[in-house]
């Protein structure tokens, strides 16, 4: 691999120790000064940081233009998505060439008995309509003007279709304004929200909407009524969650029947009910609270009587589909429709007026699972097919209860993703559409394998890894040769990380690289039980997994230590902290970003967001001495050491709400004084969130900044993959 160029001029922290003292346990942090977000010092100190990056980078600057013309090459830049039906209106999406963030439209249903959605114009430039009628609902681009950030929070359309509520964010810290448009004029109206998280759900008429707010900790407790037309303190609180662990959401039943209110720790859920036509209801409790029982409520009519979906873990963990009547109703008079069973794990489940879509999990991957609706309840029950070893598939946007189609998305990590409709009469799939990727993208020249990896306690941990078909080509002894391979990896939350298509990802393979994603535990790959065990006191497996799986690539010929690169973020990047102190002989280098890597203090600090409600995830430390013992053995920050660290690369936003900035930083900080030797680049987004920079092509660079990066770690700095002709 290339070296680093060599740069005296790394920033170095002031040392300022501060001395904590919990369950007897004294612990000294340098670095916690770097938390004062608007001291002009520590503004200071991260720009610093991020001119050492520029200057140990300028070497790649070369090759992260060519890796943005790439992507850019390789991406239909105006293209439109298929239009999705909402009452008596197609709803879909614009993006056009040299534009960050596109449009969406709306046109007419002209036939209200066809689900065949229309095929806009892919061509059509931005001052001319993609199909005939076609109305303007929201111009990014416009409402992004002048905003170096910008965020889409959600859009909602009113039950008469003539008004849009949508919510948008310009700094990055996910608190949102809410603004109502009138279609028809085209003004806003007067109502202006401020502070809410995400988007807005209408009642069954047109006069009151619902949202939800956060409290200092950025944990979302209440949820509000408004009334249009009246200022937002005036607004009727609806429901409050006292309880840290609690975040609270709030949605309608597809069958438009219902406002529910959901409010959910870790592992414990409960749901209010209103009616939606009735803009004075009060919620009442389907289910009150049981610790460790979860569960999730869908309105549903079968057999022609109106029914209550519960998806529950009170007969096991993997989830059981139970009915019950749309009234307070007890666990006991639960009645199972899909029993549970350990080999699938049942996710979600979606009611239409003749028929249910169940989301569940088996053999590691997505399905979509239909059971018909009869006039006796449940007449057939079949799964969704799709062939490929690593075919990825679920349920994508069908807000209509009277629909009788599905429409169904399924990708790989070969295949772009495609858009399907299902008849579920007939049961003919329909491809709508298939993401293009220019340039002569061909599947077949690459290849797509599931490994398993043996972990230390015997767990066998799937790996999914595409090459292209001639990377490996034949080694010095006859047999394939190992190729650099960058390892992905999250583990928490029961998040799955599935096979999915990149076209960013193809500046990699195109070069001789591998890629890998390592479904760790703490992940939800394998059902409720993966996570089970990857989380409180069983988080060591997610770090003993995803070393074992880079040890299995090696072991099995695909790769090679020195050109083998880890990247995970978030949690995931706690996960890159641990492996970096735990196994760093076995990594050539390491990105993490927006690394949770401060983990205990941060668990130590129930004024931060999100801690109370992430007690059930890792543990309270603050009152706990077990947890504290056991989150202390892995966080990152706290066991920095004088190692052979392989480079690491730390990525962060100034205003990410979910993970500090100064997580990162005070790691990078710690690193550079402790291990003298470590070569570590910190890089903060000034004006960003969690999910990093807002507009396509700013993450097209951001995304050719870090692949640059990788590609060097990897020794391929220097091959070039020229973009193909578009085609």
């Amino acid at each position: 691999m290339s070296a680093l160029p060599t740069d005296s001029s790394a920033p170095i922290a002031a040392r300022r120790p501060v001395t904590a003292t919990h369950h007897g346990r004294s612990r000294t942090d340098d670095y916690e000064w770097l938390r004062a977000k608007d001291d002009p010092e520590v503004i200071a100190y991260l720009e610093a940081e991020n001119e050492h990056t520029r200057t140990r980078t300028a070497h790649l600057a070369g090759l992260r233009q060519q890796i943005f013309d790439e992507i850019k090459s390789r991406t239909l830049e105006t293209d439109l998505s298929v239009p999705t039906r909402v009452r008596g209106y197609w709803y879909y999406g614009r993006s056009f060439e040299g534009r960050q963030y596109g449009a969406s439209c709306r046109v007419p249903v002209v036939d209200p008995a066809s689900w065949a959605p229309p095929r806009p114009a892919e061509a059509a430039r931005p001052d001319e309509p993609a199909l005939p009628g076609e109305q303007l609902l929201l111009d990014l681009d416009a409402l992004a003007e002048g905003h170096e950030f910008f965020s889409l929070g959600g859009s909602s359309i009113s039950p008469d279709d003539r008004l849009l509520a949508y919510s948008t964010d310009v700094v990055g810290d996910e608190r949102y304004t809410v603004r109502v448009k009138d279609l028809a004029s085209g003004d806003l109206l007067e109502d202006q929200l401020t502070g809410v998280l995400g988007g807005v759900t209408w009642g069954a008429t047109p006069d009151h909407f619902y949202y939800s707010t956060v409290d200092e900790t950025w944990r979302a407790d209440k949820v509000w009524r408004h009334r249009l037309g009246t200022d937002q303190a005036a607004d009727d609180l609806v429901f409050h969650e006292p309880d840290g662990r609690f975040w609270v959401g709030v949605g309608r039943t597809r069958s438009r029947r219902y406002v529910v209110v959901a409010t959910s720790a870790k592992n414990t859920s409960e749901y209010h009910v209103l009616d939606a036509a009735d803009p004075t209801a009060e919620p009442w409790c389907f289910a009150e609270r049981e610790e460790g029982v979860e569960y999730a409520l869908e309105h549903a009519v079968i057999a022609g009587e109106d029914t209550f979906l519960v998806l529950h873990n009170a007969t096991g963990p993997e989830f059981e589909l139970a009915t019950a009547p749309p009234r307070p109703t007890s666990r006991s008079d639960w009645v199972p429709l899909l029993a549970h069973d350990l080999e699938v794990r049942l996710e979600d489940v979606d009611a239409y007026a003749g028929h249910l879509v169940v989301q569940q999990r088996s053999g590691g991957l997505p399905r979509v699972r239909i059971l018909d609706l009869g006039p006796d309840g449940i007449a057939d029950d079949w799964l969704v097919e799709f062939p490929g070893e690593l075919a990825t598939s679920g349920a994508g946007s069908n807000p209509s209860f009277e629909q009788p189609t599905v429409r169904v998305g399924m990708t790989s990590m070969v295949q772009p993703a495609s858009v399907y409709d299902l008849d579920v009469r007939t049961r003919e799939r329909t491809l709508l559409k298939q993401a293009p990727v220019l340039g002569g993208y061909q599947p077949a020249d690459y290849e797509e394998h599931r490994l398993w990896a043996t972990a230390p306690d015997g767990a066998q941990v799937p790996i999914s890894l595409v090459v292209r078909s001639d990377a490996r080509g034949a080694g010095s002894s006859g047999g394939t040769a190992p190729v650099p391979l960058l390892l992905y990896g999250y583990g928490a939350y029961e998040a799955s990380i599935d096979p999915y298509f990149s076209v960013a990802r193809l500046s990699l393979l195109d070069r001789g690289a591998g890629f890998a994603i390592a479904h760790v535990r703490g992940g939800g790959e394998l059902g409720r039980h993966w996570y089970d065990d990857g989380k409180l006191e069983r988080k060591q497996h997610t770090f003993d997994d995803f070393v074992a799986c880079a040890r299995h690539l090696v072991a099995t010929g695909w790769t090679t230590p020195d050109v083998l690169v880890a990247e995970g973020a978030s949690a995931g990047g706690l996960l890159m902290g641990a492996i970096a102190n735990q196994a760093p002989e076995a990594f050539g280098g390491i990105v993490a970003g927006v690394p949770f890597v401060d983990t205990l203090t941060s668990m130590l600090d129930s004024s931060l967001p999100l801690t109370v409600t992430e007690y059930d995830e890792w543990g309270n430390p603050e009152a706990d001495p077990v947890a504290y013992d056991l989150i202390a053995s892995y966080s990152p920050y706290d066991n920095v050491a004088d190692l052979p660290y392989p480079p690491i690369l730390a990525e962060t936003s100034l205003n990410d709400t979910r993970v500090l900035y100064v997580e990162p930083a005070k790691w990078m900080a710690r690193l550079r004084a402790t291990a003298p030797d470590a070569d570590v680049l910190l890089r903060t987004e000034m004006a960003a969130g969690h999910g990093g920079v807002s507009g396509r092509y700013r993450a097209w660079h951001d995304r050719a900044f870090t692949l640059a990066w990788i590609l060097d770690r990897m020794g391929i700095s220097g091959v070039g993959t020229p973009p193909s002709p578009q085609g």
